[in-house]
């Protein structure tokens, strides 16, 4: 798998159909992972997750697998998405045993600083449900601010300028 970015400990790598089965088993995790990335909680079949892995790749999207550098164990997938001009929606997702380690605030802080000094982008957004009180506190930890909410959902925003730098002395995990 080719590393197309790296932090400290984690190897970001192109998405990968070899990587199936660990992302269906992250993906299909309804408790630990699925509640907080959509609104399905129902599993997805192999041949969904491959389809869907498989359209990532053949559109070049800007989706990453995380890989532990020390272990090679697979963390979680980030993505940048909803790309119009220099603004772009991120998202991220970790299994469910490899939450609590550190592993987002680190994939976080590096994406920010990928996504603003080498794809270009001015503007990073995303969108977390009201009830993922772990994430949200990274988010704004990492610069992010809310400007928006509904009753389900907060939309938060981090500009270029706005961002915290990986030797942060605040290193709370997700």
């Amino acid at each position: 798998m080719e590393t197309v970015f790296e932090s400290q400990g984690i190897k970001f790598v192109k998405v990968s159909l070899e990587l199936v089965p660990v992302y269906l088993e992250m993906v299909n995790d309804i408790d630990g992972v699925a509640r907080f990335i959509g609104d399905r909680l129902e599993p997805y079949t192999q041949e969904e997750e491959r389809a869907y892995i498989k359209g990532k790749i053949d559109s070049g999207a800007y989706i990453y697998s995380m890989l532990d550098k020390k272990t090679g164990e697979f963390i979680g997938n980030t993505e940048f998405f909803n790309i119009k001009g220099y603004e772009t929606e991120w998202g991220i997702v970790i299994r469910r045993s490899m939450q609590g380690k550190g592993y987002g605030t680190e994939a976080l802080t590096r994406a920010l600083e990928y996504g603003f000094d080498e794809l270009g982008f001015k503007r990073i957004y995303l969108t977390v449900f009201e009830d993922n009180s772990r994430a949200i506190h990274v988010y704004k930890k990492c610069g992010f601010t809310e400007y928006r909410r509904t009753d389900k959902d907060i939309f938060m925003e981090v500009y270029n300028a706005d961002l915290i730098r990986e030797d942060s002395p605040d290193k709370d995990t997700v």
